[in-house]
């Protein structure tokens, strides 16, 4: 584990450039030691969560006269009371929409994967992941409406785990989507990203040490596998192939239901009608404020009627019914995490020039880490990449409130493709 110390020289060197807001190692290094399940683990937080005292910017500066919180946000809180430290606030796409990771107000933390090319982190949680990926944070408290939490663990080679969103309260957090927001974390190992859960829900996971060969996997083949560069084709096909030569079964399905996600969200889905409702007062006030990718996408719910917002919820409802009854037998279904390894910064920079090349990058990386959002479901997300390639995500993923069967089928998954990495 990172001391405060380490933590410090990580936090300041150029690896977290641009990932922190503002950090609090001094105040930190004050405090009283407090016991418990994270007792003295370096945590950070991501600017859309309240924290007493502090400002809440969401990563926008439209947000920067609003007044400090009276309060921390329960999952601040949860995670003080647990025994860490609070070291920072980190860097994220404005109001949390987009999967990319840039930000033109404060720049965009470079991915640690890549020395010689600074590639994007992934969003929205990009600071999060940064911090934790370059040691100045043992975990990263972020959220995930459409793979905020994965798709930065994926692209900087560490551990992202989406709870069922109702698992964890998300008083305090400034809301991107009030059906899809979840507040979760990004840790270096599958055991603290257990930790952590079990924490930030107040529950406990239970445990169960169940070999692979006693797991029944799914591969769903319709559209998470299209459009998969060589690298992550490459580690994916040699992951299954471990896993399968580890005694798993894999069965090929095409859960076709997968393809409806994009007539159903047709009109903008939950995101840009829930975030129109949430932003229309700031956008008729300060809308030149807004980073102009992030407004396009708010503004889209301006136009979504009454009865299509309630159509989707009742859809939605059935397409949930409609995919549990496909994946009913299996322990969890395997897909890469994202289609994609991390793309240079400079190719998808804020600019309009580049606008076309960021709305592609961002609609892949968003794929197939939607789908679980969309089905109320839980996933984790876990490096699957050799040494001296670029980091790869495994996304395993289920329905909802299948979180234990998932982080315990992480962890033998985990050993199997990092046999020297820490259980607990």
């Amino acid at each position: 584990m990172p001391t405060l110390d380490a933590a410090r020289a990580a936090a300041a060197s150029a690896a977290c450039r641009h990932a922190f807001l503002s950090t609090r190692f001094d105040e930190a290094a004050r405090e009283p030691a407090r016991p418990g399940p994270l007792a003295g683990w370096p945590v950070s937080v991501k600017d859309l969560f309240d924290m007493q005292g502090v400002v809440t910017t969401a990563g926008s500066v439209v947000l920067a006269g609003a007044p400090p919180a009276t309060q921390d946000a329960t999952a601040v809180a949860r995670l003080k009371a647990a025994g860490a430290v609070v070291v920072g606030r980190t860097n994220m796409t404005e109001f949390a929409f987009s999967g990319v990771g840039v930000n033109p107000h404060h720049g965009t933390p470079a991915n640690p994967a890549d020395g010689a090319v600074a590639r994007i982190p992934g969003g929205s949680s990009s600071g999060a992941a940064v911090s934790v990926a370059a040691g100045a944070a043992r975990l990263g408290l972020g959220s995930d409406t459409g793979g905020s939490i994965r798709i930065p663990a994926a692209l900087c080679g560490i551990v992202g785990f989406k709870n069922t969103a109702r698992l964890v309260p998300t008083d305090g957090a400034f809301p991107l989507s009030t059906t899809l927001d979840t507040v979760c974390a990004m840790t270096r190992t599958v055991a603290d990203a257990i930790a952590a859960h079990e924490v930030l829900a107040a529950r406990r996971v239970a445990r169960d040490d169940r070999p692979l060969a006693a797991c029944r996997f799914a591969v769903a083949t319709t559209q998470m596998l299209d459009g998969t560069d060589a690298t992550v084709a490459r580690a994916f096909e040699r992951t299954l192939a471990r896993l399968r030569a580890a005694g798993a079964r894999i069965d090929e399905i095409p859960l076709a239901q997968v393809r409806e996600l994009g007539t159903l969200q047709a009109t903008g889905g939950f995101a840009a009608a829930e975030s129109y409702w949430i932003h229309r007062h700031l956008l008729a006030q300060h809308a030149d404020g807004y980073d102009p990718r992030v407004r396009t996408r708010i503004e889209r719910g301006l136009n979504m009627k009454a009865w299509e917002y309630v159509e989707l919820c009742h859809a939605r409802k059935a397409w949930i019914a409609e995919v549990e009854q496909g994946l009913s037998g299996y322990d969890a279904v395997l897909s890469p995490t994202v289609p994609m390894v991390a793309p240079p910064i400079e190719e998808v920079a804020p600019g309009a020039a580049r606008d076309e090349a960021f709305f592609r990058v961002n609609a892949l990386l968003l794929r197939n880490t939607s789908v679980v959002n969309m089905l109320d479901g839980c996933a984790l997300s876990l490096p699957c990449h050799e040494n001296g390639e670029l980091p790869v995500g495994l996304m395993l993923w289920h329905g909802a409130l299948r979180d234990d069967t998932i982080l315990n089928c992480a962890l033998q998954v985990e050993r199997l493709l990092s046999p020297n990495s820490p259980d607990e």
